[in-house]
């Protein structure tokens, strides 16, 4: 198992090459971690070899102590320095570090034979998910997934040879949505970016010619709120993908309008990033803009390599009705799903039983066949048996111009069993009142998805910057207020 610790920079790219040709596992781990979860996932993972950036030296080899400590035999490490510069004054203690990444590349031969994998279901990486909805488990990739994934990448995306693709989408986060590899068989220019902004954008777009890129929807409002000034003219139209809940009309309206085309995807670190995609289609824009925002939010059909996507009954394992109100549990069955859970048979087996996976999203299927989400089976709130979707209250709570950040979770109530009630961030230097929140949301939603109590603070989030909604709720169940609790 080698292990990578380092921002989108040339040498993780090339990592995800060099190290499969070796024969070996690659490990790109969040670099948001700490040093004692770090410890625990080198220890986990049984790593013999850690690539580690400079600007992650010290949490590396604090994490390395750690496991010393435990007298855990810690991996070899080679650091990857600043461009033009080596490793040289790394303090490495007495961690074997004696080599930096350009150095190790000068010891390679020319007549190095490639070790390919015995079988094709070989392990190629270990990927982590972002712990949402618990502990991070560790997502097995093989061969065959991550080669049949690459090619659907570039159907899914509209891609022509020799895109230019900006790296915007961390490449720890199922390998770059295996766009790493998708990106060499195009022979595409990689734009690695460490750090992430409009500006960079904007100048990246005017300076490379960049016809791609993607990551999370808070990319687009990071676009949209930008200066005007960091605004440059698009010098042609590009490509975005986001992967994650859909973003409120006024953001996409304005994105769409400095010239991005937005695509919309579906997935997760077990379906090797987004599953399914949904293009604009040229035949939407006749459709009234009412009709036009529900068709957006449907997060599209199957691709050509995913043998199979449904909205299920979990228990009777039937679909369910292609009538846009049936709320089953989505579901994919495909070759480009992870093998398993690394160490744990058990949870493996129950995410497939059936002989699908199981994502734990809730959906409808409309009678075009399009599948919109609803919500995290574990997030949906139900209010006086109403079905209420925390990510459509949130895309609306997004919306409001002073809210950088917000999440809905059901409250208990004597009557309705549950309402939503929202925890909400202001932007810095504005400020806002729960009244203003309310009716905000009075004027876009129905009057039981209207958060029935707003309280402002910063939202709980993991390492990997995920709301961590079980906290939200345990505040909420402790008293029939949030605010008292």
């Amino acid at each position: 198992m080698v292990v990578a610790l380092a921002p989108n920079v040339p040498a993780l790219y090339e990592l995800h090459f060099g190290v499969p040709m070796a024969g070996a596992v690659l490990c790109a781990l969040n670099t948001r971690l700490d040093a004692s979860t770090l410890a625990l996932t080198l220890e986990q993972l049984n790593a013999k070899l850690i690539f580690v950036d400079y600007q992650f030296n010290d949490v590396a080899l604090k994490a390395l102590d750690l496991l010393s400590l435990k007298s855990v035999k810690p991996p070899h490490l080679v650091g990857i320095p600043e461009c033009d510069k080596s490793t040289s004054s790394m303090d490495c203690k007495n961690i074997s570090c004696d080599l930096d990444y350009n150095g190790l590349l000068e010891m390679g031969r020319d007549d190095f034979t490639i070790i390919r994998p015995n079988k094709e279901c070989d392990p190629i990486s270990v990927n982590y998910t972002s712990g949402s909805t618990g502990k991070p488990k560790g997502v097995i990739y093989s061969h065959r997934a991550a080669y049949l994934n690459s090619l659907a990448e570039i159907f899914r995306f509209d891609m022509r040879q020799m895109p230019v693709f900006l790296w915007t989408v961390d490449m720890f986060r199922c390998n770059g949505w295996c766009l790493t590899w998708a990106m060499a068989a195009l022979g595409a220019t990689n734009i690695c970016l460490r750090n992430v902004s409009a500006e960079v954008i904007f100048d990246s777009i005017s300076l490379h010619k960049v016809t791609h890129f993607c990551g999370p929807p808070a990319i687009l409002n990071t676009i949209a709120n930008a200066p005007a000034g960091n605004q440059n003219p698009l010098p042609f139209n590009v490509n975005v993908i986001i992967a994650g809940p859909f973003p409120y009309s006024e953001i996409l309206t304005k994105v769409e309008g400095l010239g991005f085309n937005v695509y919309h995807g579906y997935g997760m670190t077990e379906a090797l990033g987004p599953a399914i995609v949904r293009p604009w289609k040229p035949e939407l824009d006749s459709t009234f803009e009412n009709e036009q925002e529900k068709i957006r939010n449907r997060e599209g059909l199957h691709n050509l390599l995913l043998e199979g996507v449904d909205v299920k009954d979990p228990n009777t394992m039937k679909s369910v009705p292609y009538d846009g109100k049936t709320i089953g549990e989505v579901m994919f069955r495909s070759n480009i799903l992870m093998s398993g859970y690394l160490k744990n048979s058990q949870v493996t087996q129950e995410a497939f039983r059936g002989g699908w996976y199981h994502t734990g999203d809730l959906g409808v299927r409309h009678q075009n066949g399009y599948i919109q989400m609803k919500d995290r089976g574990k997030d949906i709130i139900i209010s006086g048996g109403e079905a209420i979707s925390t990510l459509e209250v949130e895309a609306v709570l997004l919306s409001h111009p002073k809210v950088s950040e917000a999440a809905v979770v059901g409250q208990p109530d004597a009557l309705l069993n549950e309402v939503p009630c929202a925890l909400v961030k202001v932007k810095e230097g504005f400020g806002a009142t729960a009244e203003e929140i309310t009716n905000f949301c009075g004027n876009r939603l129905p009057d039981h998805m209207i958060p029935k109590s707003i309280v402002f603070g910063d939202l709980p989030v993991n390492f990997s910057g995920k709301v961590q909604k079980f906290a939200i709720r345990e505040k909420v169940n402790c008293s029939t207020s949030l605010s008292n609790c």
